[in-house]
């Protein structure tokens, strides 16, 4: 039966700009951190390369900032396994361990001449435009707009992935999540559970480029409805056949003529696939209507997502 997979982060646009030769030695840096985190990274790239895009951006910014994506988190490589890898919440003390990991990413890139061009990516992602974020806490005007980009793109993924240690969180409840972070402080000067609140006027994250990734989140959504709707479209056809040769054996097994059992065997014969045996079909038919239901089911849920995120207001 075929395997039908859906990448959530169409990579299309990042070949447009060539990515692949140009960042061949910043992409060889990703190699040495853990799958999970390496993954993690081409996905803020994948995103932060389409919100450049829905904002208008220059294609020479879009592969700046795509690259200070990339490497937004390369600082982990310097944070211990068992605090990076941890299947459970961080104690206060692993967190300030891990948070310098933007200090140690930057200090990284500009320490190779290679890699300083894009030192704002590792440490300007953490930062929030009220003042709450680290390392510096600075405000929205000493935040760079890549920062500022990219921070939305790796609070996306970190929120909808599936992690270990926590429980999957839907896409429309993920992006509430951005627009109420994009939201002004409720309260005056103060701490929050991030940090200290400079400018309770901002929320910590930019509502522009919140609302840019609505837009691509949606586009996402509808190319994976695509290719669902094509994959059960295959498995339609594919149950049709299996019927049809029970159909098939069923009238070999009534036959009374030798010569009317070879004719219907020769059309079951042509109708398998070369990995599939007579004795198999039943297994495979519950294979089939498996498949296409948890299919059919996924696509309600995604029209589903759509619509509540259509109805979003940042």
């Amino acid at each position: 039966m075929t395997n039908n997979t859906f990448d959530f982060y169409d990579k299309t646009s990042l070949k447009s700009y060539n990515l692949d030769e140009s960042m061949r030695y910043q992409l060889n840096m990703l190699g040495n951190l853990d799958v999970f985190t390496r993954k993690h990274c081409e996905n803020v790239a994948s995103i932060t390369c389409r919100l450049c895009e829905r904002l208008h951006c220059s294609k020479g910014f879009t592969e700046y900032c795509t690259i200070c994506a990339y490497l937004h988190d390369i600082g982990k490589l310097f944070i211990p396994s068992e605090i990076l890898q941890k299947p459970g919440k961080l104690t206060d003390e692993e967190y300030e361990i891990m948070k310098t990991h933007t200090t140690l990413g930057h200090k990284m890139c500009m320490d190779d001449l290679k890699l300083r061009p894009y030192a704002a990516g590792p440490l300007y992602h953490h930062e929030a435009l009220n003042g709450s974020g680290y390392p510096n806490g600075l405000v929205k005007k000493d935040i760079p707009y890549e920062g500022q980009i990219i921070r939305v793109a790796d609070e996306y993924d970190a929120i909808v992935s599936k992690r270990q240690y926590k429980s999957h969180i839907g896409i429309s409840d993920t992006l509430k999540i951005l627009i109420e972070n994009a939201m002004p402080s409720a309260s005056s000067k103060g701490y929050n559970s991030s940090g200290i609140i400079k400018d309770p006027k901002l929320g910590k994250n930019n509502p522009i480029i919140v609302k840019a990734l609505l837009k691509v989140v949606i586009e996402d959504i509808e190319y994976e409805i695509y290719l669902t709707q094509s994959y059960i479209k295959d498995l339609k056809e594919n149950i049709k056949r299996i019927e049809q040769i029970y159909k098939y054996k069923e009238k070999m097994d009534n036959a009374k003529r030798e010569k009317d059992k070879s004719y219907y065997l020769e059309g079951i014969k042509i109708l398998l696939k070369p990995d599939e045996t007579i004795e198999g079909i039943p297994t495979i038919y519950e294979e089939y209507n498996e498949a296409y239901k948890s299919r059919k089911a996924i696509i309600d849920n995604l029209f589903n997502e759509i619509k509540i995120i259509k109805k979003l207001k940042v």
